[in-house]
């Protein structure tokens, strides 16, 4: 995490708040501290749990952690809460009340990580947070805000006296989350549109992002997010081919070499895949469509081929 400016450290200061600004396949954390105890919003993805343990524990200083809250339930926001609450027995995990039923009890069914190809440890929710809640977070009320879009059960979380925002993926500096209802053939782009909306009349001065550093030009990160909006909107199947590629560079980092037919069969059987590229009961179109996507990846260096012992491997770039 490169340095804070003087005036974001001192909100955060104010908020009794860390950011834990973590590398792809797992979101940042944000720790709170009141009352000798700890708080953390979102845990990061299952294979850095025990870098998560680490980090939140150093962050801590020797304090217990008593709660977890996520924003939404994708594997790289809430891969950790499992391996805390071993850390933490007695810890209290907090989700939004839109999941609840797909976690009690735990339905890989109803879950994304069968549909993405992802893994998540499966963990039990204490507590549930709606539109219109209020949650206490480092001993301060944050408001809560529904954020559908990108996850239909998102929240945001607002803290009104410094106007600092959790914004989960709804929000980023430089880039558009997918909004993944749409892969399903279910509206999802007014939603983000709405979120981004409700985020300007809120009137944030600090965001703290899912991803990448806290950051305070709110106004220029709204607009480049409704521009890349509008133009996911235009164009539908950009839009997915987007989704597709992203999803295999996830999946790209998480193992970082595959023999190339494997990574091929992978994203032609994997069902996030066979909706983004239309291909679902399709297995020849989706074979094609999965060559087509690994060939874009190769073009643009995102992956790099090499060949032991006679089998075609794909790598992440630089590896």
């Amino acid at each position: 995490m490169t340095a804070l400016a003087p005036a974001i450290a001192a909100t955060l200061d104010h908020l009794g708040a860390q950011v834990l600004v973590r590398g792809w396949l797992s979101a940042n954390n944000i720790v709170f501290h009141h009352g000798g105890q700890g708080q953390v919003v979102d845990t990061g993805y299952i294979i850095h749990a025990d870098q998560t343990l680490a980090l939140v524990d150093r962050a801590l200083a020797g304090r217990p952690l008593a709660e977890v809250v996520n924003t939404h339930l994708h594997s790289d926001h809430c891969g950790g809460n499992a391996a805390l609450a071993a850390r933490w027995p007695g810890l209290r995990i907090t989700v939004p009340a839109a999941s609840r039923a797909k976690l009690l009890p735990w339905d890989d069914s109803q879950l994304s990580y069968q549909e993405t190809g992802q893994r998540c440890a499966p963990f039990v929710p204490h507590a549930f947070l709606a539109d219109g809640d209020t949650v206490q977070l480092g001993g301060r009320p944050w408001q809560v805000h529904a954020a559908p879009g990108h996850d239909p059960d998102a929240v945001l979380l607002f803290e009104p006296e410094t106007a600092t925002l959790v914004s989960g993926d709804a929000l980023w500096q430089q880039r558009l989350a997918i909004i993944f209802p749409e892969l399903d053939d279910t509206p999802g782009f007014d939603d983000a549109a709405r979120v981004l909306d409700r985020i300007a009349q809120l009137r944030p001065r600090l965001v703290l992002p899912g991803h990448g550093e806290p950051f305070t030009d709110v106004d220029a990160a709204l607009a480049a997010s409704r521009q890349r909006l509008a133009a996911f909107q235009g164009a539908p199947l950009k839009h997915r081919a987007h989704a597709a590629r992203s999803l295999v560079v996830f999946h790209m980092l998480e193992h970082r070499r595959r023999p190339r037919q494997a990574l091929v069969d992978w994203i032609a059987s994997t069902p996030i895949f066979l909706k983004a590229l239309q291909c679902t009961g399709d297995a020849a179109r989706a074979q094609q469509a999965a060559h087509a996507t690994v060939d874009r990846l190769l073009a643009d260096a995102v992956l790099t081929p090499l060949r032991e012992d006679g089998v075609d491997l794909l790598q992440m770039a630089g590896d």
